[in-house]
C-alpha cells in the first residue's frame, strides 16, 4: 500500500466520516418528512406565496442535500473497499502514490494532485 500512515487510523477516519454522513441522511430525511407534512396543511398554490420560498424550493434544496450525502456515502464507501483491497492511497490514474498529506485533507481522494480533475 503507498500510505505511509496506519490502515486502522484510515478505517477510524473513513469510518467517522461514514457515520456523520448517515447522521446527516437521517436529519435529511426527518427534514423531508416535515416539508411533507407541512404541504398537506398548506395552500395549494404556495408557488405564489408573498412570503419567501415555496415548499416545493425547500423540497428541492433537501433532495440535493439528500443526493450529495448518498454521493458521499459511496465516497467513503469506495475509499473503505479500496483500503480492504490494498490499494487505497494509490492513484486510479498513474498508480503512483498519492500524497498522504492529500488523503488528511480528502480521505476519499482516487488520483494524486497532478491526475485530479480541474
Amino acid at each position: 500500500m503507498a500510505l505511509s500512515v496506519d490502515d486502522d487510523e484510515v478505517r477510524a477516519r473513513l469510518l467517522a466520516l461514514r457515520a456523520d454522513a448517515l447522521e446527516r441522511a437521517v436529519g435529511l430525511g426527518a427534514a423531508k418528512s416535515d416539508l411533507v407534512e407541512a404541504a398537506w396543511g398548506a395552500n395549494i398554490d404556495d408557488e405564489h406565496d408573498p412570503e419567501g420560498q415555496t415548499i416545493a424550493f425547500e423540497r428541492a434544496q433537501v433532495d440535493a442535500l439528500a443526493a450529495d450525502v448518498r454521493r458521499r456515502l459511496a465516497e467513503v464507501d469506495a475509499a473503505l473497499d479500496r483500503l480492504a483491497a490494498g490499494t487505497y492511497g494509490t492513484c486510479v490514474v498513474g498508480g503512483e502514490p498519492i500524497d498522504p498529506a492529500r488523503l488528511l485533507a480528502r480521505p476519499t481522494a482516487t488520483t494524486c494532485v497532478a491526475h485530479a480533475p480541474r
